[in-house]
């Protein structure tokens, strides 16, 4: 089979939560034209994602029967045994990062948080424990953590990756407006909020936005 586009992997998280939400309403079968409306794709795109990840085929003119098509997503998704990961960087975002529960629905748990500031060091923070610096060695390999959350400004991103890398973690989810370096046996992902901006700015001109545009 071709390799999941990025594209392709973003969409199934959204698969899951309709799936779930059709659970909670008593639903035991979803259609491929309800899925498609409600995710805003073609059916085709819809029965071509869900191929690929399900075992189980879906029922002409009936659709996909709802739980196995969440074990099926859960299980591509690997949510099924949680992630542990550290975050560094406890600011303005890291300590949103921390306090949003909704990452635990995703498989993703954060153990604890480190941060270079003796002011925060040494608190809690989201009932998460926030070590100084020196302690990240350590402590990656002592709790054999493998994901690493960077929230930290972009002119400390790159020796803060050095620092992970070197020490273990193999997967880096990057909010640093910054291109880190790392080696090819290292997954990063990069969520770049201003390009993301920039994406809306621009179809909100498309459209016809504020007389501003």
């Amino acid at each position: 089979m071709k390799p999941f586009s990025k594209n392709q992997l973003e969409r199934y998280p959204l698969y899951l939560r309709y799936f779930k939400e059709l659970q909670e309403q008593g639903f035991q079968l979803a259609p491929s034209p309800a899925i498609a409306s409600r995710l805003g794709i073609s059916e085709e795109l819809v029965r071509k994602d869900l191929q690929a990840v399900c075992k189980e085929k879906g029922r002409p003119r009936k659709g996909r029967d709802v739980a196995s098509t969440i074990a099926a997503l859960e299980r591509f998704l690997g949510y099924g045994k949680p992630e542990h990961a550290i975050l560094i960087g406890v600011g303005n975002l890291g300590g949103a990062l921390l306090h949003f529960g909704g990452f635990a629905d995703s498989g993703l748990c954060f153990d604890a948080a480190f941060d270079a500031s003796y002011q925060v060091s040494g608190k809690q923070i989201a009932g998460k424990n926030v070590y100084p610096m020196s302690a990240l060695p350590s402590y990656i390999k002592a709790k054999k953590v493998r994901l690493a959350v960077i929230t930290v400004p972009s002119e400390a991103a790159q020796s803060v990756a050095t620092l992970l890398v070197e020490n273990g973690i193999v997967g880096i989810w990057n909010f640093a407006p910054v291109t880190l370096k790392v080696p090819k046996s290292v997954v990063v992902e990069n969520v770049d909020l201003s390009s993301s901006l920039a994406v809306l700015f621009h179809h909100m001109k498309e459209q016809g936005g504020p007389n501003h545009w």
